[in-house]
């Protein structure tokens, strides 16, 4: 998040939220956690974009200052298969480890889905996770086999199987900001919840896949004053929000886990279908080769700013 505004991080300095400045996050002033924990203190909704891969996080880095490891669109880069629980942690280790090193002033929000099924991974993967400068992690409610939290056929932890989780957690990570998340979908399991997440010590909450306004407001009512994440995903069982309606609702961080994914398959789809139309022939109106290196070039370590 820019420090030029006191707004979030996402598309416009004087609205809710900003963009990345054009000299890039500005300087380290603390840990990683810390940084993300007071950028969601300021007022305003800090938008964090999701990417699955060292590229598309190139080109969300240009811009905006927050970025989040998103396990749906990773499993689709790194797998090729859904959001099912195939990722095993060491990957998503790694991943983030090649991220801190070419983005060392941008936020880091890491989906750890479940912890990866048991308690002690899960908090050997949170120490890890900040060893390496992640700035924060999301950890669901969810029970094996997990699914993405905006479809059909979830399973959900007992609340106290998963708060003691939760709790490890909590007492593993030194800075590290930790959203708690349920996928809970029962109106009333979901405000139990919710207020349950609330009186914890995690940073944030996350209620994942709400499905109206309405239903943010009794979230927002329940948690009392801990901030709340929403999760932006196209096709998914949430209303599409601007930053601004986030902001009279009341949230605090949006995380939008698949616009550079989906992109992708557009693009990707578009490009191929127009060189098999025209015989082969490459178009003249494309990214470069240039263009693609001046992208590149910037992730060099001796590039970043000291």
């Amino acid at each position: 998040m820019s420090p030029t505004t006191t707004q979030g991080a996402g598309p416009n300095p004087s609205g809710p939220g900003r963009h990345a400045s054009s000299t890039g996050p500005g300087p380290y002033t603390g840990g990683a956690g810390r940084r993300l924990r007071d950028a969601v203190r300021v007022c305003g909704v800090t938008p964090l974009i999701g990417i699955f891969d060292m590229f598309s996080a190139s080109v969300a880095a240009r811009h905006y200052d927050g970025l989040f490891v998103s396990g749906f669109g990773f499993a689709a880069s790194y797998y090729g298969l859904p959001d099912i629980g195939f990722i095993a942690w060491p990957d998503i280790v790694a991943f983030v480890q090649r991220l801190r090193q070419a983005f060392p002033r941008h936020h880091l929000l890491v989906d750890i889905d479940d912890g990866y099924a048991d308690p002690e991974v899960a908090c050997h993967v949170v120490a890890q996770l900040e060893a390496i400068g992640a700035s924060g992690v999301v950890l669901e409610d969810q029970d094996r086999p997990r699914r993405c939290g905006h479809v059909d056929g979830k399973r959900i932890l007992p609340l106290g199987e998963y708060l003691e989780k939760l709790r490890m957690v909590l007492e593993t990570r030194r800075d590290l900001v930790v959203v708690a998340r349920t996928d809970a979908t029962g109106e009333e399991e979901i405000l139990r919840r919710a207020e349950a997440l609330a009186a914890t010590d995690a940073d944030v909450i996350l209620v994942d896949g709400v499905r109206s306004a309405a239903w943010i407001r009794k979230v927002r009512a329940v948690a009392g004053g801990k901030p709340l994440l929403f999760n932006q995903i196209a096709g998914g069982r949430s209303p599409r929000f601007s930053l601004s309606d986030l902001a009279e609702l009341g949230v605090d961080v949006a995380i939008y886990s698949t616009p550079c994914l989906f992109a992708a398959q557009s693009a990707m789809e578009e490009a191929l279908t127009r060189l098999a139309k025209d015989d082969g022939r490459l178009p003249e109106d494309s990214v470069g080769v240039a263009d693609c290196l001046d992208l590149l070039e910037r992730n060099i370590s001796r590039h970043h700013e000291r």
